[in-house]
């Protein structure tokens, strides 16, 4: 299998932080599995590059890498004012319209704003910087909740962290849940994070005991994906009232129970789909979803395609093959 190639485009002074982000999710080679990406740098100016943090990194490509990347990546941008060279629009425009997927981390968004790639578009950008990016550019509808907007070929994440969610979730594009997984176990790390950027824009909340975690009763949860988990039951085993129990969703995780659940038993369906020749019908009752026809409607509706589908792409056996 030949390497899909990811290149990010760096601008003084780098975040080094999101740089990482998209560094370790494509550029980490797994002992346990095959390599799936390339990684590498590149600014319009190679040499020593100004960090956020006062050292600088040694930049040893110039624009022209973007020429054979399959994915450029902008890892921010400070401050997100600046103004962005011609040349590096002009290449980001060339990249993008030979069919390379453009990924901007936070701040980089901006960057793709002024290159008309995000123009009658949803983006995501730091919470800080969502109303500057919508004044900015107002023909770019600016999301400012969620954590990341992929239209397939343009990507925009939230600030920072976010990055790796966005990251994360192309690889389980591009590869499939298991080996998303893989990656993010290595990084010791959830797979798919929960909620959106507003439960961090808002003020702290008072710290909440180890009664009031969530985290036992989901552990729990998605070691018993194959039994009927109405709300009643996850209060029960939470020791709490229905209301409560939504409460705390709510506030810990930004969605419902229901919501959460499902979005488990999607996942783990997708990785029997991936990794055993289970028949459909066997993998919807053991994550929970009764039957085939549940299973393939809900992939429809919320992943876009079919169990079989799915299956054809990423089963382990066929990429083996």
């Amino acid at each position: 299998m030949s390497l899909h190639r990811v290149v990010a485009l760096l601008n003084p002074p780098q975040s080094p932080f999101e740089l990482g982000c998209a560094a370790e999710v494509f550029g980490t080679v797994l002992s346990d599995a095959p390599a799936r990406y390339s990684f590498r740098i590149c600014a319009e100016r190679p040499g020593p590059l100004r960090t956020t943090i006062g050292y600088p990194m040694l930049v040893d490509a110039g624009l022209e890498a973007l020429k054979e990347a399959d994915t450029v990546v902008v890892p921010g941008w400070q401050p997100p004012s600046a103004p962005v060279p011609p040349t590096v629009v002009a290449a980001l425009r060339a990249a993008h319209r030979r069919g390379a997927r453009i990924v901007a981390i936070c701040t980089g968004a901006f960057v793709l704003a002024r290159a008309g790639l995000l123009d009658g578009r949803r983006a995501a950008t730091h919470w800080r910087h969502a109303e500057r990016l919508a004044a900015a550019f107002p023909q770019v509808e600016v999301d400012p909740d969620v954590l990341y907007v992929d239209h397939g070929d343009v990507a925009t994440s939230a600030g920072t962290g976010a990055g790796i969610d966005l990251s994360l979730h192309l690889v389980r594009s591009d590869h499939g849940a298991a080996y998303a997984a893989q990656i993010a176990r290595n990084m010791v790390l959830p797979p798919h994070r929960e909620g959106s950027q507003l439960q961090y824009a808002a003020q702290a909340a008072p710290a909440r005991t180890a009664d009031e975690s969530l985290a036992p009763l989901l552990e729990w949860a998605t070691s018993h994906l194959d039994s009927p988990l109405p709300l009643h039951r996850l209060a029960e085993r939470a020791g709490v009232s229905t209301r409560t129990l939504a409460r705390r969703f709510a506030e810990q995780l930004g969605v419902s129970p229901g919501q959460w659940l499902l979005r488990q038993r999607l996942d783990a369906a997708r990785v029997l789909l991936e990794q055993t020749d289970l028949p459909v019908e066997a993998i919807a009752t053991r994550v929970g979803l009764t039957s085939a026809v549940n299973l393939r409607r809900r992939f429809r509706t919320h992943l876009g395609t079919t169990p079989g589908a799915y299956r054809r792409t990423f089963s382990r056996t066929r990429a083996a093959a």
